[in-house]
């Protein structure tokens, strides 16, 4: 088991009533941490950090990693359970599973958003319940297991409250309408053609942030798309993509 150790100066700076509440959290979640500083940085929104008359660890940095951590666990899951499922129908049903949608409800239900270290912007106006930091919420914690448990305590966590959206991909209730996919494999019909997604900007406040993403075929920009989060702006270009390539194809027909 790989694991890191937490810097000692983010422990330092939290407080005795915030840990009270971290391990709280930590029996809720059923993770019993080595270091609560990794749980403390996961629930600590940039907005806060930007705020922050000192330097504080924000938890950007393990949303990514916990983003990659998630989908390697569920893919791992499907690929396992699911043998006889074409590489296209995983995909859908990875995608169904880590949607927005099923990630912040399950931080919701989890209360991950009263734990939640927000800026002021961000406290007034509703962050606590919005679906894009709750989700950007429930990676960053996966990020935060796997830095201080490893690989399987992460992977035993991710497949625990996701029980309820992987049942659905096995009694077949789970549909999805996945723009990113449906691009993917319609570019696959052709060889030696490959798409990529690039952050243009992120704009406006934190508690009212916006991204702005466009699509790349070979090179040649296809789509943009704007969204609450960078998943749904990803889906927004991927969409205008769609539109594009089925235009042409029609034309060649």
């Amino acid at each position: 088991m790989k694991c890191f150790i937490m810097n000692d100066r983010v422990n330092d700076r939290i407080t005795a009533e915030r840990r009270r509440r971290l391990e709280e959290l930590s029996r809720r979640l059923g993770v019993n941490f080595r270091h609560i500083g990794w749980l403390h940085q996961a629930l600590t929104h940039t907005s806060y950090a930007n705020e922050a008359r000192t330097k504080v660890q924000h938890n950007e940095r393990l949303e990514f990693l916990g983003d990659a951590v998630l989908e390697l666990a569920i893919s791992t899951y499907l690929f396992n359970h699911f043998p006889g499922l074409p590489e296209g129908d995983l995909t859908k049903a990875r995608a169904a599973v880590v949607c927005e949608a099923s990630l912040s409800s399950r931080a919701a239900e989890l209360h991950l958003g009263d734990y939640l270290l927000l800026g002021h912007g961000e406290q007034t106006s509703g962050g606590r319940r919005r679906s894009s930091i709750l989700e950007d919420a429930f990676e960053s914690v996966i990020g935060a297991i796997y830095m201080d448990q490893g690989w399987e305590k992460a992977q035993s966590y991710v497949l625990r409250q996701l029980e309820d959206h992987l049942n659905k991909v096995e009694d077949g209730s789970t549909k999805v309408r996945d723009y990113k996919t449906m691009l993917q494999e319609l570019v696959q019909r052709k060889a030696d053609s490959h798409v990529v997604y690039e952050l243009l900007c992120a704009s406006g406040p934190d508690h009212a942030k916006v991204f702005e993403f466009a699509v790349k075929l070979n090179n040649e920009v296809l789509g943009t798309g704007k969204g609450p989060s960078k998943k749904a702006a990803e889906q927004q270009a991927a969409r205008q993509a769609l539109e594009i390539l089925n235009k042409r194809i029609k034309k060649e027909a």
